[in-house]
């Protein structure tokens, strides 16, 4: 990690928190830069978010977060989920329901009484890397109050707060036509480049450009998901459905059977994994049926004996339901995959709060390899947050960055 000072308009901004990963998606081709297939977010940037101050956090295939309590670590999901959740046009007011939660302490309101946060991104992929920076008035009252796309510094997208008593935000894009920029009032409670595709005709290059890099980070932003799983809501049966995991896996068996007759490959994986990282010998991962039509996971355990999946201890519950995130992807999960994009052009990450929460060393170790397996394929990808023994795991697992926010 170290600290460097950003020159702007003639200013220095103080120190920024960053931390350099050596992990890559693609090497790049001799003398010039490979543009990554599958868009990602490759940096997270909090510059005034909760306890964040200019903290820049690169994300590579596998990045844990690491640091002591306060630290910041699961704030820093959150503000991805954030940026997830605007992205796939989720209002303001649904993302920030509690607004002034994540508004800098100690940060003074204005003349006018506001205060407020920022955070943003960039998106790495075929539009090459494009900047999305966000300023949100929390106080008082919701609302965005700044956006800014940029590619390659180029600025693609402006959006500024004119007239404080409406609730729109004037939007300026790049279109490199007759008219060179285009303006046009968006909504405040909406990020403006979730809705260019919608406003923006694609007739000029000027516009295909805008167009790339707005699609670009939107895909890329919502192809995330958030996994906690809940081991008290995991052990009891429930009805089948669609089979789609939730983000706290209480529908566990559901899944399980879906994926046993669905997924052979997969869920063979899946029980060599558990057999790893659970208490005795699991042979197998069945499903049982009930009268009342609800299914109820089972772990066999030998020729002629199961037991209940609820018997197992939180860690091994936590444990089985991110092997299962990890090993079957998006077509198993609660996520909203952008239809129009291939899913072969689309790289889903899970967002992990406490990711080695409630499990032993050995569990915690087998997670780490298969997760470092997985997400080496490029088509999913992991941001976690750890306790500081796991760091130390991880800093000696390949494939693994680790960032430590309390340097």
């Amino acid at each position: 990690m170290r600290a460097e000072r950003f020159a702007g308009r003639g200013r220095a901004y103080g120190p920024v928190m960053t931390v350099t990963s050596t992990a890559t998606d693609r090497s790049p081709a001799p003398g010039r830069a490979a543009r990554p297939p599958r868009p990602f977010v490759g940096e997270l940037r909090l510059p005034a978010f909760g306890p964040h101050r200019r903290t820049v956090l690169p994300l590579g295939p596998l990045t844990l977060l690491a640091g002591g309590s306060g630290s910041g670590k699961s704030t820093a999901l959150r503000g991805y989920e954030a940026l997830a959740r605007l992205a796939a046009g989720d209002p303001l007011e649904d993302v920030f329901p509690d607004p002034a939660a994540w508004v800098p302490e100690r940060a003074g309101a204005d003349a006018q009484g506001r205060r407020g946060f920022r955070l943003g991104c960039t998106v790495e992929g075929p539009a090459g890397p494009v900047k999305l920076e966000l300023a949100v008035q929390a106080e008082p009252t919701l609302r965005i109050v700044g956006e800014r796309l940029t590619d390659h510094g180029e600025t693609l997208l402006t959006t500024a707060l004119r007239d404080p008593r409406g609730s729109a935000v004037q939007a300026a894009w790049h279109t490199a036509g007759a008219v060179p920029v285009t303006r046009a009032p968006f909504p405040d409670d909406r990020l403006g480049t979730a809705l260019l595709p919608l406003r923006v005709a694609g007739t000029t290059a000027g516009q295909l450009r805008v167009l790339a890099a707005a699609e670009q980070v939107v895909v890329a932003l919502r192809s995330a998901f958030v996994c906690d799983p809940v081991p008290g809501r995991m052990r009891a049966a429930v009805p089948v459905g669609e089979g789609r995991l939730t983000s706290g896996c209480d529908n566990l068996a559901e899944v399980l059977y879906r994926t046993h007759s669905q997924c052979a490959q997969r869920h063979a994986r899946l029980v060599a994994g558990a057999d790893a990282g659970c208490a005795g010998r699991v042979t197998g991962l069945g499903v049982e049926r009930l009268e009342d039509g609800r299914v109820l996971a089972r772990t066999e355990r030998g020729p002629g004996h199961s037991t209940p999946l609820g018997r197992l201890g939180d860690g091994e519950l936590r444990y089985l339901a991110l092997a299962l995130v990890l090993l079957t992807g998006p077509h198993v999960l609660v996520v909203d995959p952008v239809a129009e994009v291939p899913s072969a052009m689309q790289a889903l990450t899970v967002l992990a709060d406490g990711f080695d929460r409630c499990m032993d060393a050995r569990q915690t170790g087998e997670l780490l390899a298969l997760a470092a397996s997985v997400c080496a394929g490029g088509h999913m990808r992991l941001l976690g947050t750890v306790t500081e023994a796991t760091a130390a795991v991880a800093r000696a697992t390949a494939g693994v960055a680790v960032v430590d926010l309390s340097r």
